[in-house]
């Protein structure tokens, strides 16, 4: 029988429920640590997690024993109950319904990198919502406004 040889780079992106800014920078690197323990534990090689105080990037190598949408799934539900446990934030903490997916290949992975570890400084010049809507351009996905993360309330 021969060998299965994958490699799949996804990086997802999701959002604070409303895209309120909740992720503090005191305990954010402790999110990322916790993120990254799930990516591990559930056979995935974590490349990079990074965001600002309302959405995060997430950036790894993908087992396909386990279908994109479950992890997604599973790191959202975990991080949230932990975030509420941890009582970081005053309000309950939850993440917005949806994501994004995005898959590239091996020469562009320093480059995601590089970018995911710079949130902080390129939302500087952008928005959240900028940055996403450029990501969907990009990857030539069509997408309905409708459905784009919602609005700060």
């Amino acid at each position: 029988m021969g060998n299965n040889y994958i490699q799949i780079h996804i990086q997802t992106v999701f959002a604070v429920k409303n895209r309120e800014a909740l992720i503090a920078k005191e305990w954010r690197d402790e999110l990322y640590k916790y993120l990254n323990t799930i990516i591990k534990d559930q056979g995935h090689k974590p490349l990079a997690i990074g965001g600002t105080d309302n959405h995060i990037h997430i950036f790894f190598g993908l087992n396909p024993a386990q279908s994109l949408s479950s992890l997604v799934l599973r790191l959202k539900r975990e991080s949230s109950e932990w975030i509420n446990r941890k009582g970081f934030t005053k309000k309950r903490f939850e993440w917005q319904k949806g994501y994004g997916g995005f898959s590239y290949t091996k020469k562009l992975v320093p480059i995601v990198i590089r970018y995911i570890l710079n949130q902080e400084k390129h939302h500087q010049r952008k928005s959240f919502r900028e940055e996403y809507l450029d990501i969907l351009r990009k990857n030539e996905i069509e997408y309905n406004e409708k459905y784009i993360f919602d609005d700060v309330k």
